[in-house]
């Protein structure tokens, strides 16, 4: 269905990626994983055609749809939902609007008229041959928790994880043959992300998806298009098969490596040893010649790196953690919460899970002490040290100081050495400490926030959706890093593989601003859930 010939992608003297040949076929889903900064969002735009490759060609079967998800959430403000949605075929929805248009305004005595609405007919009848596309639609935003009365509001009214929801059902609503996602699961509850599994794995055509989602790849992908050393590998199955496959390749390659090693070792030696001896020369010289044409080959180093995340306690937690009583909290006429209680005790991982909306992060506001509730207490205990992750995150790690003197500004006693090392541990090498943080990308911002917690040595940490904008290495690392820590955590994230890492408890905030609090981990929850 789509093919790609000695494709190659530079800036300047940068290789992003060099004479890859690559065919996709109907009805295989492919993830396409890599470092960031590796290419792969470059190369989904190359085969979409919103930018041009620097040499080699992208080919597609003639006739065949293409889907792109939008990333401009803010591209269909004046839409309805329902046009947000219908704009995703936009021959249909041109057709349908000129013809309203028409039957508003046109001279039905006029055979041009007449004519042109005919021709109209047959492009929406060519389009939506059942004339559900109406029906579709509306399955479609019920299915995204949109209810029927709010389906002529305009986009404007919704918030950005809303708006994000109407771009997939835009994409997904004229099933196109070939379907393009990148970082779909972004800003998606994990309901959500549970729908839009559902609805790719029936998907018929072509699929290439970038994710860091570990879980959504394993549910949705049949191969995997690994983006390394300027190449792109295809691999049968998900993630998790990619990786065993991966780590096999990669020490099979060592092994013959250093098989290869040990002959060069052992033939030097022997040319070293008998070339001066006249009655060894002659093998010597058939030793060399086998040296000559040994081909030791190198280890290419991969792109991906992985980190070192390590949280360390100042103390030992005591016998009280934390303690929210009756906490309530409204915005204007909206309750978020009421009389909620919240009890922490010694050894506590929880994971803060609900649909976007519900209060996560206005939760971990109040607990942080930087939202006051509008009743309730919030009561610490007296050996708690608190380290936070905000969700904005990339709008708090600012300025133009470089990376380590930004990190020094929040405790001077901390020296500049263990600093650079933390710095170190997260991937920012010597001269990339020297970047100002407003030059950073999201990633390397969260890395930053990452590095301060690990500074910090607190003994109980609040994240807000760390793992926003990480790599699937970083993320893994923070999960490990999570479930070694010897202190607390109260952590809200969508990535139910990062949850599984670390959490031996679970909280849900409910719609109604209620709360279940589940003693065990996710999986367990999610059983007794469906029992």
């Amino acid at each position: 269905m789509l093919s790609v010939i000695n494709l190659t992608m530079r800036y300047g003297k940068r290789v992003l990626f060099d004479k890859i040949n690559l065919t996709l076929d109907k009805g295989k889903r492919y993830g396409l994983i890599g470092a960031n900064g590796a290419g792969k969002s470059t190369f989904l735009k190359i085969l979409s055609g919103e930018i041009e490759q620097s040499e080699g060609e992208v080919q597609i079967q003639p006739n065949l749809k293409l889907g792109v998800l939008s990333q401009n959430q803010y591209a269909y403000e004046d839409f309805t939902l329902k046009d947000a949605v219908l704009y995703g075929n936009k021959r249909l929805y041109n057709a349908i609007k000129e013809k309203e248009k028409l039957y508003e305004e046109g001279d039905f005595e006029n055979d041009e008229v007449n004519n042109r609405l005919a021709e109209l007919e047959i492009i929406c009848a060519e389009e939506d041959p059942t004339y559900e596309a109406d029906v579709h639609i509306e399955k479609l935003l019920e299915a995204l928790g949109f209810e029927a009365s709010t389906h002529l509001n305009k986009m404007s009214s919704l918030t950005g994880s809303d708006k994000f929801k109407i771009l997939l059902a835009q994409v997904l609503f004229p099933k196109p043959d070939i379907l393009l996602l990148d970082e779909p699961t972004n800003n998606l509850d994990m309901n959500t992300i549970s729908w839009l599994e559902y609805e790719l794995k029936r998907h018929e055509g072509t699929l290439v998806v970038i994710s860091h989602d570990r879980h959504f790849l394993n549910s949705v992908v049949t191969h995997i298009l690994d983006l390394d050393f300027k190449k792109i590998r295809e691999f049968s199955g998900n993630y998790d098969d990619w990786y065993i496959a991966a780590n096999i390749i990669q020490k099979q390659l060592e092994a013959e490596r250093n098989k290869k090693l040990k002959e060069k070792e052992q033939l030097e030696n022997f040319i070293a040893r008998f070339s001066a001896n006249a009655s060894k020369a002659k093998q010597a010289t058939s030793r060399q010649k086998q040296l000559d044409k040994l081909d030791i080959g190198e280890i290419q180093l991969s792109s991906r790196r992985d980190p070192s995340i390590m949280f360390k306690t100042c103390r030992d937690i005591g016998a009280e953690v934390l303690e929210a009583q009756n906490i309530s909290k409204s915005y204007g006429n909206k309750k978020v919460f009421e009389q909620i209680d919240i009890k922490v005790e010694k050894g506590d991982k929880i994971a803060l899970i609900g649909s976007n909306g519900v209060g996560k992060t206005t939760l971990l506001e109040i607990i942080t002490e930087n939202l006051k509730p509008d009743s309730g207490s919030i009561k610490w205990g007296q050996t708690i040290h608190t380290s936070y992750f905000p969700q904005n995150t990339t709008d708090v790690v600012t300025g133009q100081m470089k990376l380590y003197d930004w990190l020094q500004g929040f405790n001077v006693k901390w020296h500049i050495d263990d600093i650079r090392k933390c710095l170190g541990r997260m991937l920012f090498s010597g001269e990339e400490q020297e970047k100002t943080v407003d030059s950073l990308s999201g990633g390397e911002k969260h890395r930053v926030m990452l590095s301060k917690m690990m500074m910090e040595d607190s003994n109980f940490l609040i994240l807000d959706e760390p793992d926003n904008h990480l790599d699937l290495e970083a993320i893994i690392a923070l999960g490990e890093a999570l479930y070694n820590y010897d202190g607390g955590v109260i952590c809200v994230s969508h990535d139910r593989e990062l949850i599984d890492a670390f959490a031996n408890r679970v909280i849900e905030i409910q719609p109604d601003g209620s709360i279940v609090d589940f003693k065990g981990n996710y999986e367990e929850y999610k059983e007794q859930l469906n029992a």
